[in-house]
């Protein structure tokens, strides 16, 4: 589960190393986002030849939770970390960077990342 002020890894090589999260999408009284859902976040430390900068804000897709997430099929999923991937927007959902590091989750491509899902090298 994340919320507001959580610290996120960025999953991409977009340039960002630290996300904050400083609003979830879906209501304006959500308190916690999981796998798949779209956040805003702000980069708190970022490469000094990436495509984004320190303090820019940006959109990215929660891809990886320390929380476990409970599937239709009654099983649990868990990471050893909080990470996101960097995305232009939610609508046209294309990724800033041009690969994606780790696994992610298979909710992800659920939700209609299919393109993240395709540029993971593994999809759990």
């Amino acid at each position: 589960m994340i919320q507001q002020r959580s610290i996120l890894v960025s999953a991409d090589n977009s340039g960002a190393k630290q996300l904050v999260v400083i609003h979830m999408y879906g209501g304006s009284k959500r308190k916690f986002a999981r796998l798949g859902d779209v956040l805003h976040c702000v980069v708190k430390e970022a490469a000094s030849n990436g495509q984004v900068k320190d303090s820019e804000m940006v959109k990215a897709v929660l891809v990886r939770t320390r929380k476990e997430f409970r599937r239709a099929d009654g099983s649990y999923i868990r990471f050893s970390d909080n990470a996101a991937v960097v995305i232009d927007n939610a609508k046209d959902k294309n990724v800033r960077g041009t690969r994606i590091f780790g696994p992610i989750a298979r909710e992800v491509k659920d939700r209609g990342f299919a393109k993240i899902a395709s540029m993971a090298t593994e999809v759990l």
